[in-house]
C-alpha cells in the first residue's frame, strides 16, 4: 500500500507524482491511526480536483493527454475502492494493511468527493485524533467506524465493483433520499409515541391551579402566593346549565368547527411552525388547543409548546367527549375581571347566574376571551361593541341565531367592576404587589398575562431590608398619634433597585410612597445642582448674607442665621435665605431641569422662586431615586421593584440584568452635591453608627395652621443604599407628635431612617464617597462643628458684597413666588400670595420646609 501522509506538491501542468513503495522492513510496525485513513482520501480528492481543473483548461491539452488522464482515473478508481473495502474490515482485521495493497488493483468504480466532503472527512479525522486519546475514546471511535461501514455499504449497495463511477453517484443520491424520507416519516411518527406514553392529560382543577403567581424576594424566597382572579370562589357547572345560546356564542367567537374538527388545527400548527422558525410568534388553536394552551402548558410561543399541545389536543379528543371538553373549557378559561369559568364571569359581569344568560349576553361573555382586559365594556366599550357584534353576526351566519332576534338584539350593560384581591396580602407587601403590577404593565406585562401565565417575579425587595424599614417604622411610631402616616423607601444607586419598600400597614389601602407631597428643603440639593452646572460655576464654598431681612416672608429658623455662609454651611443649617438668593441667580427652571436630571419625574410645570424650598410635590420613590442619583456619581438607574419574570413553563419574560445606567451628572458635580451633604446628619444628631459615610438632608412642609407643619421628610443615603422617610397624614391636618409638639423631619423622620439604615447596613462592608475636588472655589471644610466670625474674611470664592448683588440678600418682597417656602400645602395660600406674606410668623420661624420650631419645640430643624 503507498504511503502519503499528505498531498504531494507538483507544478502546475504535471500529473501526480509517484509514490514511493513501502519498505518491507516497517510492515510489523503497529497499524496506522484511524484518521490517517481519512487523510489519505483528502489527499487523493484534492489530486483528483486538481486534474479536473487541468481538464477545464483547453480542448487541445484534453485531447492531448485523454488517454493518460483515463488509465490514471481507473487506476485511482480502483485504488480508492479498494481502500474503502478495506476501512470497513479495518476494525477486524489485522492484515489491513495487506488487503488494502491488494484492492488496490481492482476496477471497483469510486465516485470522487468534491471539496466540501474532503473537508468534512478532514474535521472528522481531527476529531477522532482528539476523541481517541480521551478515556474510552478507542471504543468511541471504533463505534465511529462502525456507523461509518454501516452506511458506505448501505450507500453502495450490492456489487457497487459491477457499476461506473455515474451509475454509483445515483445509486448513492438515492438511497440517500430514500433514507432522508424514512427519517421524515419516523421522526414524528416516533415523536408521537413518546408523546402519547410520558405527555399526562391534567384535568380542569389542576388547570387553574397552575396560574398561581409568585412573587420572590431577591434571594427567591417566597414573599407573596397569588392566586388572581375566584379561582377560590370558582364554581364549576354542568354544560346543561349553560344555555345553549351561551354555548354557541362561544363556539362562534372561538371555533366554529367544534363540533366537526379533530380537536387540533393542522393549517394553524404548520403556521405556528412557520412563525417559530422565521422568529414571528402565535399561530390557529382550535377550543380544546385554548383549553390545553391556557389550562395546562402556558402561553409561550414555541415548537415545544405546539407539539405538547398535539399531544394532549389527540389524547383528550380520544378519552372525552366534544360535550366534556367545552364544558372543561368553558369552567377554566379566564373572562377578565378575576373571573375564571362561565359561572364567575356571568356574576362579575351582570350579577347573575349563566343560567338566567340572553344570547346578547353570552356573546359579551365569549367576545371578552381573547383579551379580557382590552374587550371589557367597563375600559374600552367601542372595541367591545365591535367584538359583541362579531360574534353576534357569526351566530346567525351559523345558524344559531335567528336573523329577527338579532336584529333585535342591544349590547348589554354590565355591573362595574370590583376590587378582587385574589390572596394579596393585606399588609405592606400588599403595596410592594400592587407597585409590582404597575411595573409589570408598563413593561408590557398585562393583567392577562398575570392570570393566566402563571408568572414567577422576582423582585430587587431584600428580605432583610424590608423587614429592618417595617421594624423602624412601627418601633418608631408605635406610641405616636393613629392619624400620622408614614412611607419608606430604599434604594441601591448602583443599579435603582429598590431594596425596601414600605408604603404603609394596610395594603388594600393608600401607597403612601408613591403619594405626591411637598417636598420642602429636600429640594435645595436640586437647586446646589443647578448651580453647580452654570458657566461659571458656583461653588460650595461661595460665601452668601444668610441673615433673614425684616418685612421679608422668607426667614430662617432659629439659629440657623449666618453672615457669611458657604453654601456647604447654608445646606448644613437649611437656610432658605442663601438658597432662595441662589434659586433666583440660577432661575427657577434650571431648578426644575437639575431635579428631573437627579430623577424627579413629576412634570414641575411653570416653577417659580418657591422651587427652592420645595414647593413642589414628589414621591418618597421620586426623591430616593434622585439622591441616589448623587449617590452615584451622577449616573441614573431607573428605580424598580421588578428584576426577572418567567412563565410557569420557564419562558423568559422581561430580564433586569441587562439594564444599563444612564450617566446624567458630571461625576464631579454629583461628588460636590454630595459634600455640600456630608454634615448634615452629624448637626442633627443621626450620625450612622461606626462613622459610616453618609451625607443627607431634612425637609418641612409649613402647615395654613400658624406654627404647624404638614409633612416632614428625612432623605439620606451611603455609597450602597439611599432612603427616604416620610411622615404625614391623609388629608393634610398638622401633624403632632404624642406630646402635642409639631413634628419636622429632624425628629421622627430621621429617626426611623437611622434605625433602618444602622441595621440595614450592619454586616456590610463600611463603604467612602470618592475624592472630593471643588468644581469651583475651595474644601469649605466641616461646617456641622464650625462657628462664625461676626466679621469673617471674604474667600476668593465669595459673593460680590454689593447691593445689588442677589445672592446677598433674600429676594424683593414683590418677588413672584419668593414666599415658596411658606406656601402651604394641600389648598391654602400658594406662593408669592400676599395673604401668604400676611400670615407669616412674626418671631422668625420659617414657613414650608424653613424647618421653624415652634417656641420651646426641639432643637431647630433643617
Amino acid at each position: 500500500m503507498p504511503a502519503v501522509d499528505a498531498p504531494s506538491p507538483r507544478g502546475h501542468s504535471s500529473g501526480p507524482l509517484p509514490r514511493e513503495p513501502r519498505d518491507r522492513d516497517r510492515d510489523d510496525e503497529p497499524a496506522e491511526p484511524a484518521d490517517l485513513d481519512e487523510i489519505e482520501d483528502f489527499a487523493e480528492a484534492v489530486e483528483q480536483d486538481r486534474e479536473d481543473e487541468e481538464q477545464d483548461a483547453g480542448a487541445t491539452r484534453a485531447t492531448r493527454t485523454a488517454a493518460t488522464r483515463a488509465a490514471t482515473r481507473r487506476g485511482s478508481t480502483g485504488a480508492r475502492r479498494a481502500t474503502t473495502r478495506s476501512r470497513t474490515t479495518a476494525h477486524r482485521s489485522p492484515g489491513r494493511k495487506e488487503n488494502g495493497k491488494a484492492s488496490r488493483n481492482s476496477d471497483t468504480p469510486t465516485v470522487p468527493r468534491g471539496r466540501l466532503a474532503a473537508a468534512i472527512a478532514t474535521v472528522l479525522s481531527v476529531v477522532a485524533a482528539r476523541v481517541v486519546g480521551l478515556p474510552g475514546g478507542e471504543r468511541v471511535v471504533a463505534f465511529g467506524r462502525q456507523v461509518r461501514s454501516r452506511v458506505v455499504l448501505y450507500l453502495d449497495g450490492p456489487a457497487p465493483e459491477l457499476l461506473t463511477a455515474t451509475a454509483l453517484r445515483w445509486r448513492r443520491l438515492r438511497r440517500t433520499a430514500y433514507a432522508a424520507l424514512g427519517a421524515m416519516i419516523a421522526t414524528p411518527v416516533l415523536a408521537m409515541l413518546l408523546g402519547w406514553v410520558f405527555v399526562p392529560v391534567p384535568n380542569a382543577d389542576d388547570a387553574v391551579e397552575s396560574q398561581l403567581n409568585t412573587v420572590s424576594f431577591s434571594d427567591g424566597t417566597v414573599l407573596a402566593r397569588i392566586a388572581p382572579g375566584e379561582q377560590g370562589n370558582r364554581q364549576k357547572v354542568g354544560l346543561e346549565q349553560v344555555p345553549p345560546p351561551v354555548r354557541f356564542a362561544v363556539l362562534s367567537a372561538e371555533d366554529r368547527s367544534f363540533y366537526s374538527n379533530s380537536g387540533f388545527d393542522v393549517v394553524g400548527f404548520g403556521r405556528a411552525v412557520w412563525k417559530n422558525l422565521t422568529g414571528g410568534t402565535g399561530g390557529g388553536s382550535t377550543i380544546t388547543q385554548q383549553y390545553v394552551k391556557n389550562a395546562m402548558v402556558g402561553d409561550e410561543y414555541s415548537l415545544m409548546r405546539k407539539y405538547k399541545e398535539l399531544i394532549i389536543s389527540l389524547k383528550i379528543s380520544q378519552e372525552r367527549s366534544k360535550d366534556e371538553i367545552l364544558a372543561d373549557y368553558l369552567n377554566s378559561i379566564y373572562f377578565g375581571r378575576g373571573a375564571y369559568g362561565i359561572q364567575a364571569a356571568s356574576q362579575a359581569y351582570f350579577g347573575r347566574p349563566v343560567e338566567t344568560l340572553t344570547p346578547a349576553e353570552g356573546a359579551l361573555l365569549a367576545g371578552v376571551i381573547q383579551a379580557p382586559s382590552k374587550w371589557d365594556p367597563a375600559q374600552n366599550p367601542d372595541d367591545a361593541n365591535r367584538r359583541w357584534n362579531y360574534v353576534m353576526d357569526g351566530m346567525v351566519a351559523q345558524g344559531w341565531l335567528p336573523a329577527p332576534e338579532r336584529a333585535a338584539a342591544q349590547f348589554p350593560a354590565t355591573v362595574p367592576p370590583r376590587r378582587v384581591t385574589g390572596g394579596v396580602p393585606d399588609d405592606d407587601r400588599g403595596h410592594i404587589y400592587s407597585a409590582v403590577r404597575d411595573e409589570l404593565r408598563s413593561l408590557g406585562i398585562d393583567q392577562d398575562a398575570l392570570v393566566t401565565q402563571g408568572l414567577q417575579i422576582q423582585t430587587t425587595i431584600q428580605p432583610v431590608a424590608q423587614r429592618e424599614a417595617v421594624d423602624a417604622v412601627r418601633r418608631n411610631m408605635r406610641d405616636q398619634p393613629q392619624n400620622l402616616r408614614t412611607s419608606a423607601v430604599s434604594i441601591d444607586p448602583r443599579t435603582g433597585g429598590i431594596l425596601a419598600y414600605y408604603g404603609g400597614d394596610n395594603g388594600a389601602g393608600l401607597d403612601y410612597a408613591r403619594v405626591e407631597k411637598q417636598a420642602g428643603s429636600t429640594f435645595k440639593p436640586f437647586v446646589l445642582l443647578a448651580a453647580l452646572q452654570q458657566d461659571p460655576p458656583i461653588g460650595i464654598s461661595t460665601e452668601f448674607d444668610g441673615r433673614a431681612v425684616p418685612g421679608r416672608t422668607v426667614r430662617n429658623v432659629d439659629g440657623a442665621d449666618c453672615t457669611n455662609c458657604s453654601l456647604k454651611r447654608a445646606m448644613t443649617l437649611s437656610n432658605n435665605v442663601v438658597f432662595t438668593a441662589l434659586g433666583n441667580r440660577v432661575g427657577p427652571q434650571a431648578v426644575a431641569a437639575a431635579a428631573r436630571q437627579a430623577g424627579v419625574t413629576q412634570p414641575m410645570n411653570d416653577p417659580n422662586s418657591g422651587i427652592s424650598l420645595g414647593n413642589q410635590e414628589t414621591t418618597a420613590v421620586d426623591l430616593a431615586s434622585a439622591y441616589a442619583t448623587f449617590s452615584n456619581e451622577g449616573m441614573y438607574h431607573r428605580p424598580h421593584l421588578v428584576a426577572r419574570v418567567t412563565t410557569a413553563s420557564g419562558e423568559v419574560l422581561y430580564d433586569d440584568a441587562t439594564a444599563q445606567g444612564e450617566q446624567r451628572i458630571d461625576p464631579r458635580v454629583a461628588r460636590n452635591v454630595t459634600e455640600a451633604m456630608r454634615d448634615v446628619p452629624e448637626y442633627d444628631g443621626v450620625s450612622l453608627q461606626g462613622g459610616r459615610q453618609s451625607a443627607a438632608k431634612t425637609g418641612t412642609v409649613q402647615s395654613h395652621v400658624e406654627s404647624q407643619n404638614n409633612d416632614a421628610w428625612f432623605a439620606g443615603y451611603t455609597p450602597s443604599a439611599s432612603t427616604v422617610v416620610w411622615v404625614g397624614t391623609d388629608d393634610n391636618s398638622p401633624i403632632k407628635t404624642s406630646d402635642g409638639r409639631p413634628v419636622y423631619g429632624h425628629g421622627l423622620p430621621s429617626e426611623i431612617w437611622k434605625s433602618f439604615m444602622d441595621d440595614a447596613l450592619e454586616d456590610t462592608p463600611k463603604q467612602t464617597f470618592g475624592a472630593f475636588t471643588p468644581v469651583a472655589g475651595t474644601d469649605p471644610g466641616d461646617t456641622a462643628r464650625s462657628t462664625e466670625s461676626s466679621s469673617p474674611t471674604p474667600s476668593s470664592t465669595s459673593a460680590p458684597r454689593s447691593s445689588t448683588a442677589p445672592t446677598t440678600t433674600a429676594p424683593p418682597a414683590d418677588a413672584p413666588g419668593q414666599a415658596g417656602e411658606d406656601a402651604p400645602a394641600g389648598g391654602a395660600e400658594q406662593p408669592g400670595d400676599p395673604a401668604a406674606a400676611a400670615g407669616a410668623p412674626e418671631n422668625g420661624e420659617g414657613g414650608a420646609g424653613g424647618d421653624a420650631p415652634a417656641a420651646g419645640a426641639d432643637p431647630p430643624e433643617n
